[in-house]
């Protein structure tokens, strides 16, 4: 199987390589550093047609594929790894479970304005108890009238502190057929967001309480039985965390070669030095090798949903590899490395957050045994009989 570019394709790749190099990667460090969502990158991306690339333009999107939003991902985040964090944003979070199951009149609420990066959208999943067990959710939403009571607590949300809109799981009913989603925005009454912790990759989130919230019916996605759907729009999110744990890998692998190229020890370039030639090749490797495996993922993705065990592969893959590639460049680096004047330090940071978030690399692992054996193997403690 091939994976090449076509030629708009490559054209394209290059066009945004050249937007990168000349307007990203200059302020990288200095992007690295600063707190709050890039707003200002996120509405040059707009301009630039590169939000909502897989989108139909009936819904405000660029018509494009899977792949072509992987291209501006990965070359965007290469070259500034906290720009990434738009492309992801206006690509593959979760408004793009809003754009696949949303309604017009939702999407012309909220997802026009994330596309105009004017907004963005925070999902709202994890919960004090129920992180990793997802289905072990206890946040309800509860009928009333024409609407819904919501009430719970959200934790570890991605852009929590800035967004406006949320998408937020919830228990309509017990078990698995009884979870689904709907769309809460920051001010509604009895909805608050608390004050925002700051975390190791940098970003400050927000944790969530939700206290007889009420919503109408129009804010409703996927009512009783809409897990499975959600899933398949989450993998898509994965994709992108995965894209951007090889980019920024990438990122900090170039850092480390111009730095042993030109930094010299005991008379000669650190590059000269075996043991540093290894770390390279095994860096290069391990980046080359899960970049293929989310470019299956990707192009066999049916109706742009991929396939929950390709994206299990290439999440595992691509987390494993940046991180390795990000903590070896740093090692290489040193001190250069190691002080916030750099970004290595920062990519670091980053891919060990990515091998946590959205799939925990162990619940990775446990899927694709799943589709080794063609079985379930539940976590939960068996009941007796």
């Amino acid at each position: 199987m091939h994976f090449d570019l076509t030629e708009d394709q490559q054209m394209f790749r290059d066009n945004v390589a050249r937007f990168a190099r000349s307007e990203l990667a200059p302020e990288a460090a200095r992007r690295a550093r600063a707190s709050g969502y890039p707003w200002e990158i996120a509405k040059r991306m707009a301009e630039l047609d590169l939000m909502g690339i897989p989108l139909p333009e009936t819904d405000g999107g660029i018509g494009g594929t899977l792949v072509d939003a992987l291209i501006a991902l990965q070359t965007v985040a290469e070259a500034c790894p906290r720009s990434g964090d738009v492309i992801q944003a206006g690509n593959f979070g979760p408004m793009r479970t809003l754009a696949e199951y949303g309604t017009a009149d939702q999407k012309a609420r909220y997802l026009v304005p994330i596309l105009q990066g004017r907004a963005v959208m925070s999902l709202a999943m994890t919960e004090p108890q129920a992180g990793s067990a997802a289905t072990e959710m206890t946040t309800s939403a509860t009928p009333d009238g024409n609407g819904y009571l919501i009430n719970g607590t959200k934790i570890f949300g991605t852009h929590s502190s800035e967004a406006e809109v949320f998408l937020v799981y919830v228990r309509f009913g017990p078990g698995l057929d009884g979870i689904g989603s709907v769309l809460i925005e920051k001010g509604t009454p009895g909805f608050v967001v608390g004050q925002p912790s700051t975390f190791m990759n940098g970003e400050d989130w927000s944790q969530l309480y939700f206290d007889n919230v009420r919503i109408s019916a129009e804010n409703l996605v996927l009512g009783p039985g809409g897990f499975r759907k959600q899933m398949a729009g989450f993998n898509i999110e994965r994709l992108g965390n995965a894209a951007r744990a090889v980019a920024v890998g990438r990122h900090a692998f170039k850092l480390a070669r111009d730095h042993a190229a030109e930094r010299k020890q005991f008379g000669r370039a650190l590059c000269e030095f075996q043991g540093l030639q290894w770390k390279f090749a095994e860096m290069s490797l391990k980046l080359e090798s899960a970049q293929l495996l989310l470019m299956r993922a990707a192009v066999n993705a049916r109706d742009g949903l991929p396939d929950a065990r390709d994206t299990a592969l290439a999440k595992l893959a691509c987390n494993e590899a940046g991180y390795f590639a990000a903590n070896e460049a740093l090692q290489i680096m040193g001190g250069a490395g190691f002080s916030e004047e750099s970004t290595a330090q920062y990519c670091l940071r980053r891919t060990r957050g990515w091998m946590i978030a959205g799939g925990s690399v162990e619940i990775l692992k446990n899927r694709i045994a799943e589709g080794i054996f063609e079985r379930r193997f539940p976590q939960n403690p068996q009941k007796s009989a």
